[in-house]
């Protein structure tokens, strides 16, 4: 029995499985299996690769966002839109075949964007290129995952699921759970909270499957067994998504209505381009970047050229941005902008900066 059978084996018994108090340290060991499986079916042969055209972009400018969808949902349109990059777009599904990058420049910053092919179901285990695709997804950033309007719903949960099946969680955060593996002394098992869908026994049992049997594990908030069998895998990625319903000229009001209600959803026409502008204000949220200037003393500071930070990057990383050996050299800076309490302050190496901040460095 191949891996995609076992795989379709387990599903099949988790389904059929009622979710009761007698049954969870059943279903626990089988999901356990389950990850266990599909990180099996995620690792590349041991047979040497026929040698083939690349498919992964070279990562460049400030930060990377990936497209996602169906095949024919309007990806390579928007990618024309936004960039100057024209990628191919036609009435046939599969018109892209490969990974097409642009730069959409925004706020001084450059922000890549990643056409890749449409996916379909059964992605994760390497259909229509699928493996490929979620393996670039993986590298960026934000995921814009691109839905049509039309058959919205449906899309979105198999997408859902395919991305779930290889690692990525979409808008959730790293679960607050404290692993580390032992030499010996057993399970040390505590939980700072009470724990009402894990046990110590259901713990204890999921770490058998992965042949562990000495670790120290302590819980800080009530997570469930996925969540505790991604801590112990350890090669989840946790990003921030985007789902951007296209087409909306082709459906009621009502429905536009209702779909833009919907948490972390834009509503767009690419044909139409109606909303672009608001995409890219929620894009820049969901990137969480910083802009900030720089200025010579006794000159006016330079408002043409921008820092590219992330949200929360203190005066230490300017220095690294600008020349790796400043930070030795620091003496002081001075910042003017919201961060600080009056303008201009003095300030050292570990103050916060924030969205378009001003900052001058002096060195010893």
């Amino acid at each position: 029995m191949g891996i995609l059978e076992k795989i379709s084996e387990i599903e099949k018994e988790i389904a059929r499985t009622q979710k009761n108090k007698a049954t969870e340290y059943h279903l626990g060991l089988l999901k356990a299996k389950l990850a266990k499986y599909r990180a099996q079916l995620l690792e590349p042969s041991k047979s040497a690769p026929s040698k083939g055209e690349g498919f992964d972009v070279m990562k460049s400018g400030d930060a990377r966002v990936a497209l996602i969808g169906f095949p024919s949902v309007g990806k390579s349109t928007f990618l024309s839109l936004m960039t100057s990059t024209a990628s191919e777009a036609a009435s046939y599904e599969f018109t892209t075949l490969t990974c097409i990058p642009g730069v959409i420049e925004y706020k001084g910053a450059n922000i890549q964007l990643l056409d890749l092919p449409g996916i379909i179901e059964g992605a994760a285990q390497g259909k229509g290129r699928g493996r490929q695709v979620i393996a670039v997804a993986r590298t960026a950033d934000v995921v814009i995952m691109m839905l049509d309007a039309t058959k919205g719903e449906v899309q979105r949960s198999l997408l859902e699921k395919e991305l779930e099946s290889v690692g990525i969680r979409l808008n959730k955060h790293k679960p607050n759970i404290y692993f580390k593996p032992k030499k010996g002394g057993g399970l040390s098992f505590n939980s700072t909270v009470t724990l009402t869908q894990c046990s110590e026994k259901l713990v204890q049992l999921i770490l058998h499957e992965y042949k562990i049997f000495n670790a120290e594990v302590l819980f800080r908030e009530d997570c469930s067994p996925d969540e505790f069998i991604d801590v112990i895998v350890g090669n989840r990625v946790y990003m921030p998504c985007l789902y951007v319903y296209n087409k909306i000229d082709q459906v009621s009001m009502e429905e536009v209505d209702r779909l833009a209600r919907q948490p972390d959803s834009v509503v767009i026409s690419c044909g139409m381009k109606l909303n672009l502008d608001y995409l890219l204000e929620v894009l820049w949220e969901y990137l969480a970047l910083t802009c900030i200037y720089t200025k010579k003393r006794g000159q006016r500071p330079d408002f043409t050229d921008a820092i590219i930070l992330r949200k929360g990057a203190s005066v230490e990383h300017v220095c690294h941005r600008i020349h790796r050996s400043l930070a030795s050299q620091f003496k002081y800076a001075l910042v003017w902008g919201t961060s600080t309490k009056y303008s201009p302050q003095r300030v050292g190496l570990t103050h916060t900066m924030e969205h378009e901040d001003v900052i001058q460095i002096v060195k010893k």
